[in-house]
Protein backbone atom coordinates (compact mmCIF):
# COMPACT_ATOMS: atom_id res chain seq x y z
CA UNK A 1 0.00 0.00 0.00
CA UNK A 2 1.38 3.57 -0.93
CA UNK A 3 -0.41 6.46 0.93
CA UNK A 4 -0.69 9.47 -2.03
CA UNK A 5 -0.82 12.32 0.46
CA UNK A 6 -4.74 13.04 0.97
CA UNK A 7 -5.91 10.68 3.49
CA UNK A 8 -7.57 7.22 2.24
CA UNK A 9 -6.55 7.32 -1.50
CA UNK A 10 -3.87 4.78 -1.62
CA UNK A 11 -2.36 3.04 -4.48
CA UNK A 12 -2.21 -0.59 -4.35
CA UNK A 13 0.38 -2.82 -5.63
CA UNK A 14 -0.38 -6.51 -5.57
CA UNK A 15 2.32 -9.40 -5.66
CA UNK A 16 2.20 -10.68 -9.10
CA UNK A 17 3.80 -14.09 -9.99
CA UNK A 18 4.67 -14.46 -13.32
CA UNK A 19 6.48 -16.89 -15.51
CA UNK A 20 7.30 -18.07 -18.92
CA UNK A 21 3.02 -19.10 -18.90
CA UNK A 22 2.06 -15.43 -18.16
CA UNK A 23 0.87 -14.15 -13.95
CA UNK A 24 -1.04 -14.75 -11.47
CA UNK A 25 -2.45 -11.89 -9.12
CA UNK A 26 -4.81 -11.36 -6.11
CA UNK A 27 -7.19 -8.66 -7.60
CA UNK A 28 -8.88 -8.02 -4.28
CA UNK A 29 -9.13 -10.58 -1.29
CA UNK A 30 -11.03 -9.23 1.71
CA UNK A 31 -9.01 -10.40 4.71
CA UNK A 32 -5.56 -8.83 2.79
CA UNK A 33 -6.96 -5.48 1.54
CA UNK A 34 -9.37 -5.16 4.72
CA UNK A 35 -6.28 -5.51 7.06
CA UNK A 36 -4.79 -2.31 5.49
CA UNK A 37 -8.22 -0.26 6.21
CA UNK A 38 -9.72 -0.98 2.67
CA UNK A 39 -13.27 -2.18 1.90
CA UNK A 40 -14.27 -5.87 2.75
CA UNK A 41 -17.27 -5.74 0.59
CA UNK A 42 -18.41 -4.35 -2.36
CA UNK A 43 -22.14 -3.47 -3.59
CA UNK A 44 -21.40 -2.89 -7.39
CA UNK A 45 -18.42 -4.12 -9.82
CA UNK A 46 -18.52 -2.01 -13.42
CA UNK A 47 -15.94 -2.61 -16.35
CA UNK A 48 -15.33 0.44 -19.22
CA UNK A 49 -13.77 0.07 -21.91
CA UNK A 50 -12.57 3.55 -23.65
CA UNK A 51 -10.92 4.94 -26.63
CA UNK A 52 -7.06 7.21 -26.18
CA UNK A 53 -7.62 10.43 -25.49
CA UNK A 54 -11.22 9.54 -23.61
CA UNK A 55 -12.09 11.76 -20.42
CA UNK A 56 -14.48 10.69 -17.71
CA UNK A 57 -15.19 12.43 -14.71
CA UNK A 58 -14.97 13.91 -12.17
CA UNK A 59 -18.24 12.16 -10.33
CA UNK A 60 -19.03 11.79 -7.36
CA UNK A 61 -22.02 10.70 -5.61
CA UNK A 62 -23.27 13.10 -2.87
CA UNK A 63 -25.41 10.18 -1.21
CA UNK A 64 -24.83 6.90 -1.22
CA UNK A 65 -21.14 7.74 -1.57
CA UNK A 66 -18.87 5.28 -3.79
CA UNK A 67 -15.49 4.60 -2.29
CA UNK A 68 -13.95 2.50 -5.73
CA UNK A 69 -11.05 0.32 -6.07
CA UNK A 70 -10.00 0.74 -9.56
CA UNK A 71 -7.84 -2.21 -11.82
CA UNK A 72 -7.20 -1.60 -15.43
CA UNK A 73 -6.73 -4.94 -17.23
CA UNK A 74 -5.74 -3.50 -20.54
CA UNK A 75 -3.76 -0.31 -21.45
CA UNK A 76 -3.13 2.50 -19.45
CA UNK A 77 -5.21 5.22 -17.81
CA UNK A 78 -4.47 8.00 -15.79
CA UNK A 79 -6.40 7.96 -12.94
CA UNK A 80 -7.27 10.99 -10.19
CA UNK A 81 -8.94 11.31 -6.94
CA UNK A 82 -9.87 14.75 -5.83
CA UNK A 83 -11.44 15.25 -2.33
CA UNK A 84 -14.80 16.63 -2.05
CA UNK A 85 -15.44 16.28 1.69
CA UNK A 86 -16.82 19.36 3.53
CA UNK A 87 -14.73 20.75 6.59
CA UNK A 88 -11.41 17.96 4.80
CA UNK A 89 -8.16 19.87 5.30
CA UNK A 90 -7.52 18.49 1.71
CA UNK A 91 -10.71 20.28 0.62
CA UNK A 92 -10.20 20.22 -3.27
CA UNK A 93 -6.98 18.62 -3.69
CA UNK A 94 -6.03 15.93 -5.73
CA UNK A 95 -4.04 12.79 -6.22
CA UNK A 96 -3.17 11.17 -9.63
CA UNK A 97 -1.69 7.77 -10.35
CA UNK A 98 -0.64 5.48 -13.99
CA UNK A 99 -2.41 2.62 -13.98
CA UNK A 100 -2.01 0.03 -16.35
CA UNK A 101 -2.31 -3.66 -17.10
CA UNK A 102 1.39 -3.34 -17.16
CA UNK A 103 2.36 -2.24 -13.74
CA UNK A 104 -0.47 -4.09 -11.93
CA UNK A 105 -1.02 -1.19 -9.93
CA UNK A 106 -4.89 -0.25 -8.52
CA UNK A 107 -6.14 2.87 -6.98
CA UNK A 108 -8.25 2.87 -4.13
CA UNK A 109 -10.94 6.25 -3.84
CA UNK A 110 -12.83 6.40 -0.74
CA UNK A 111 -15.97 7.30 -0.13
CA UNK A 112 -16.14 11.09 -0.17
CA UNK A 113 -13.83 11.90 -3.05
CA UNK A 114 -14.80 12.66 -6.98
CA UNK A 115 -13.01 10.14 -9.42
CA UNK A 116 -11.90 10.72 -13.05
CA UNK A 117 -9.96 9.38 -15.26
CA UNK A 118 -8.29 9.88 -18.87
CA UNK A 119 -6.59 7.16 -21.16
CA UNK A 120 -3.02 7.12 -22.37
CA UNK A 121 -2.65 4.04 -24.79
CA UNK A 122 -4.94 3.12 -27.83
CA UNK A 123 -7.55 1.89 -25.80
CA UNK A 124 -8.10 0.31 -22.20
CA UNK A 125 -10.27 -1.91 -20.03
CA UNK A 126 -11.42 -0.72 -16.78
CA UNK A 127 -12.64 -2.22 -13.69
CA UNK A 128 -13.74 -0.80 -10.98
CA UNK A 129 -15.57 -2.23 -7.45
CA UNK A 130 -17.64 0.43 -5.61
CA UNK A 131 -18.97 -0.21 -2.07
CA UNK A 132 -22.59 1.00 -2.95
CA UNK A 133 -24.48 0.96 -6.00
CA UNK A 134 -24.61 3.49 -8.74
CA UNK A 135 -27.47 6.13 -7.71
CA UNK A 136 -27.52 8.36 -10.75
CA UNK A 137 -30.34 10.64 -8.95
CA UNK A 138 -27.19 11.35 -6.24
CA UNK A 139 -24.25 11.83 -9.11
CA UNK A 140 -22.63 15.25 -9.17
CA UNK A 141 -19.84 15.78 -11.84
CA UNK A 142 -17.16 18.58 -11.23
CA UNK A 143 -15.70 20.20 -14.25
CA UNK A 144 -12.41 18.29 -15.29
CA UNK A 145 -10.71 21.57 -16.17
CA UNK A 146 -11.29 23.43 -13.04
CA UNK A 147 -8.64 25.50 -12.14
CA UNK A 148 -8.94 25.76 -8.49
CA UNK A 149 -8.44 21.69 -8.26
CA UNK A 150 -5.88 22.02 -10.94
CA UNK A 151 -5.61 18.45 -11.99
CA UNK A 152 -2.19 17.49 -14.06
CA UNK A 153 -3.47 15.69 -16.58
CA UNK A 154 -0.45 14.51 -18.78
CA UNK A 155 -2.51 15.02 -21.90
CA UNK A 156 -5.60 16.97 -23.66
CA UNK A 157 -8.48 14.62 -24.06
CA UNK A 158 -9.86 13.77 -27.32
CA UNK A 159 -13.26 13.30 -26.36
CA UNK A 160 -15.28 14.23 -22.79
CA UNK A 161 -19.00 13.77 -22.02
CA UNK A 162 -21.25 16.87 -22.91
CA UNK A 163 -22.18 15.77 -18.70
CA UNK A 164 -18.37 16.41 -18.21
CA UNK A 165 -18.23 19.82 -20.72
CA UNK A 166 -20.51 21.00 -18.64
CA UNK A 167 -19.97 20.15 -15.09
CA UNK A 168 -19.58 23.01 -12.76
CA UNK A 169 -16.19 24.30 -10.33
CA UNK A 170 -16.33 22.90 -7.60
CA UNK A 171 -16.82 26.12 -5.62
CA UNK A 172 -20.19 26.76 -7.96
CA UNK A 173 -21.77 23.88 -6.10
CA UNK A 174 -23.98 24.00 -3.44
CA UNK A 175 -23.08 22.13 -0.85
CA UNK A 176 -25.84 20.39 0.08
CA UNK A 177 -24.34 18.13 -3.42
CA UNK A 178 -21.66 17.58 -1.77
CA UNK A 179 -20.77 14.37 -0.20
CA UNK A 180 -22.67 13.90 3.57
CA UNK A 181 -21.55 11.32 5.61
CA UNK A 182 -24.02 8.58 6.69
CA UNK A 183 -22.42 7.29 9.65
Amino acid sequence: MIETGLDGVVIVEPKVHGDERGFFQESWKASSYGSHGLPETFAQANVSRSARGVLRGLHYQYRQPQGKLVTVFEGRIFDVAVDVRPGSTSFGQWAGVELSAANHRQLYVPEGFAHGFIVLSSSALFHYHCTSEYSPQFEVSIAWNDPDIAVGWPCEPASVSEKDREAPFLRDLPVDLLPQSEK
